[in-house]
């Protein structure tokens, strides 16, 4: 039965790697075959066709509530229920809605939305919004975070924007908002949002530097509600329990193992319906379940057996949830801490035990950690090591205590008060930690050195006599040191990443690397901390030689200062150096400026004559062994025109189009003259400028030019001075994604 339980879990986790979904016809049969091989000896197999095919079934279903295409980037009236807590920050309020409806089109089932400058919302209100809706979509870079994944997984079947609206009901049975709002009206002594993280589940109150000092000691599940916040509360019930009936305090008439069980069920459940009840906390709660089942009637079938039913239980509740990373990292440490407590030769003492833990965890994921391809904490076996005691013993318990006791003058707010200031105090000593020992982004690791740094983990969570288990340090030493990927001489690798509407540009030569332009910033969305800086990390880059900022415009050089903390700059060039922070140091751009990198040649251009910020952009033409790439900014028709009298107007391989398809650039003699054999476009999905205009895309059609555009295909490769096709980010097919798009068929006259 084991092996059977062990067939099913496959067949669920294999929706993960599926590329795409097999036809409807095909879902109907697998349970059949399955159900036919039942009797016979190859029952594993039919126990994986049978998760297989649930998988494959609920992820179609998920795919089938998506927003249809024809509704993506209208706007339509419709009605919906809040659901979750709603979150309001930087005059944005975000919330989603459940149970959508209009009277017209059939919506999907859930709808992220945000309102700009919208008023209050509260969960449980229902609401009749005007909402511009988009199919799920996101970033989509080789090396960074996969929102499509994500919603897919939240099955989220839209988002949108909010025009306008009015509430139609209050809120009924709104009691978790209405917590929150009691717990933030609280004095915290300041952490009254983590507190509310804590107990609801709720992070969205956190500031940033709250967020990078969690990420940056590895401590991030300790704010957000988790396995182990699930697992401590009904342990110490058990233990409560355990404890009364050893010393002769509870009544005999009662059993208390199966009271002890009960009740520390109870109180997952309860903390679980606090916190929203979401797939991570369903997944716990479950896990807790299993684990004390298992103790009350099953602890002769060993450890494994509730561990593996838990994960069968998970995904069977939820098969989608193998697309979130929280799913691979919870269960793996559970069963690192089982793989190495079961297999020990002796009892361990207490602080042996604790500390051994903290070690074996961060070994056990870090090979996980790197196919993952997130960040790696270097202090957070040390950060653990004080702050989960501290939290768990200390600051949860007091807020808890707090929050159910808020009805009580004084009492419940003096809890709070207490936990508040004893989780300041933690903060203040994680983000000494994180300033001393930074986080680590590793460089993107082969296949095969990532399978043996997976040997080599396994064999240090082996115990003491194990065979060559010291050999495992150099097989998991294999992936911190990979080797780099070499470019020939003469050629330039070249990744233009997915940016949304801005422009970065990565350029790397044999021993040279130079970006051209850093993504943009809005407020505290910095492209430049969130997506170029962790790609330049996962190709290797350890300095830029050069930075080049095309403009001081906010799409372009926006990301340039989070580019400059996290990494080297050897010299920072702008177009417009008076727009661009003055810790950059950057140098104006010299027209006619031309150097060399391991045989490939580089050269700046700039309109002498230009007055705003687009016309002074600072264009650079590569040329790699015959190849020739330009990127141009934002130039417009009149800084076109005086480059066509310039070395650079001659036929090019790849060109950038200039602002981003817009229709003041891409005139009809620039396209003429420099006859691209294909054009590059950075911009957002749906952006309000309306780039690219349909006559400029037609214009490059016109002259044969392939359209690659990172709306529609993601972050694009090419390798300049091999004469290759390039690769695209979404031509790695997954099933939640839409295929990438070639190149534009769009029957509009060039002009």
């Amino acid at each position: 039965m084991r092996t059977g339980m062990f067939a099913l879990a496959l067949g669920l986790l294999a929706l993960r790697l599926l590329p795409v979904l097999p036809p409807v016809g095909w879902l109907l049969v697998l349970p059949v075959v399955a159900l036919m091989l039942l009797p016979f000896r190859t029952y594993p197999l039919a126990f994986f066709l049978l998760g297989l095919a649930w998988a494959c079934f609920s992820a179609q279903r998920a795919l089938d509530d998506r927003l249809t295409v024809a509704l993506d980037g209208q706007t339509r009236w419709l009605e919906g229920r809040v659901s979750g807590l709603p979150q309001q920050g930087n005059g944005v309020v975000r919330f989603e809605l459940s149970d959508s409806r209009s009277r017209q089109d059939r919506l999907p089932q859930r709808i992220r939305v945000s309102w700009q400058g919208g008023p209050p919302v509260h969960s449980g209100e229902r609401w009749r919004l005007a909402v511009t809706l988009k199919r799920p979509s996101g970033l989509l870079n080789f090396h960074g975070f996969d929102q499509e994944a994500w919603l897919l997984a939240q099955r989220v079947g839209a988002t949108g924007s909010v025009k306008d609206g009015q509430r139609l009901a209050p809120a009924r049975q709104a009691w978790r908002d209405g917590i929150r709002q009691q717990l933030l009206a609280v004095d915290a002594q300041g952490r009254e949002a983590g507190l509310a993280a804590l107990v609801l589940g709720d992070g969205s109150g956190l500031a940033a530097e709250d967020w990078r000092i969690l990420q940056g000691t590895g401590t991030v599940h300790l704010l957000v509600i988790s396995g182990q916040h699930i697992g401590l509360l009904s342990g110490l019930i058990y233990a409560l329990v355990a404890g009364l009936a050893r010393y002769g305090c509870w009544p005999r008439r009662l059993p208390w193992l199966p009271w002890a069980c009960g009740l520390a069920f109870a109180a997952a459940l309860a903390y679980g319906l606090l916190a929203g009840f979401e797939v991570p906390v369903q997944r716990a709660c479950v896990m807790v379940g299993l684990v004390l089942l298992w103790r009350l009637r099953f602890r002769h079938l060993g450890i494994w057996w509730p561990l593996l039913l838990a994960l069968n239980a998970v995904l069977i509740l939820e098969p989608l949830a193998s697309l979130q990373p929280g799913f691979w990292l919870s269960f793996a440490a559970v069963a690192v801490l089982v793989l190495a407590f079961s297999g020990r030769l002796g009892p361990w003492r207490m602080w042996q035990a604790w500390t051994r833990a903290q070690w074996l965890i961060a070994i056990g994921l870090f090979p996980l950690l790197l196919i993952l391809g997130l960040p790696i904490s270097l202090s957070a076996p040390l950060a653990n090591l004080f702050a989960v005691p501290w939290i768990s013993l200390l600051v949860l318990p007091l807020a808890l205590a707090g929050t159910l006791l808020l009805a009580v003058p004084g009492l419940g707010s003096g809890l709070l008060w207490l936990a508040g200031g004893a989780l300041d105090w933690l903060f203040k000593a994680l983000a000494l930690l994180a300033g001393q020992v930074p986080v680590w982004m590793p460089a993107e690791v082969p296949v095969g050195y990532w399978l043996l740094s997976l040997l080599g983990a396994l064999l240090l969570l082996m115990p003491k006599g194990i065979p060559f288990r010291l050999l495992g340090w150099p097989l998991l030493l294999l992936a911190v040191f990979p080797p780099r990927e070499s470019i020939p001489l003469g050629q330039v690798a070249v990744e233009q990443l997915d940016v949304g509407q801005g422009l970065a540009v990565v350029l790397r030569t044999r021993h040279h690397t130079l970006l051209y332009d850093a993504g943009p910033r809005f407020g505290d969305f910095d492209i430049g901390a969130r997506v170029v800086l962790p790609t330049l990390r996962k190709l290797g880059v350890t300095q830029l030689d050069l930075m080049l900022l095309s403009h001081a415009d906010a799409d372009h050089a926006g990301g340039a200062a989070a580019v400059a903390r996290g990494l080297p700059v050897k010299r920072v060039v702008g177009g417009e150096t008076q727009g661009l922070p003055a810790s950059l140091g950057a140098l104006a751009c010299v027209s006619g400026e031309r150097w060399e990198w391991d045989g490939v040649v580089f050269q700046l251009w700039q309109w002498a004559d230009a007055r705003n910020g687009n016309a002074k952009s600072c264009v650079l033409q590569v040329q790699a062994s015959g190849e020739r790439l330009l990127l141009t900014g934002d130039i417009d028709r009149e800084a076109e025109r005086a480059l066509l009298t310039t070395p650079l107007a001659v036929p090019t391989d790849w060109l950038q189009v200039p602002h981003h398809g817009s229709r003041s650039s891409s005139s009809w003699p620039f396209v003429q003259q420099l006859a691209p054999k294909a054009v590059l476009i950075s911009r957002g999905r749906g952006n309000g400028f309306g780039h690219p205009h349909p006559q400029v895309l037609a214009r490059y059609q016109h002259f044969g030019s392939a359209i690659y555009d990172s709306a529609e295909q993601g972050a694009i490769r090419l390798r300049l001075g091999a004469f290759q096709a390039p690769v695209m980010a979404r031509s790695q097919r997954r099933f939640w994604r839409t295929p990438a798009i070639d190149a534009y068929q769009r029957p509009v006259p060039a002009t």
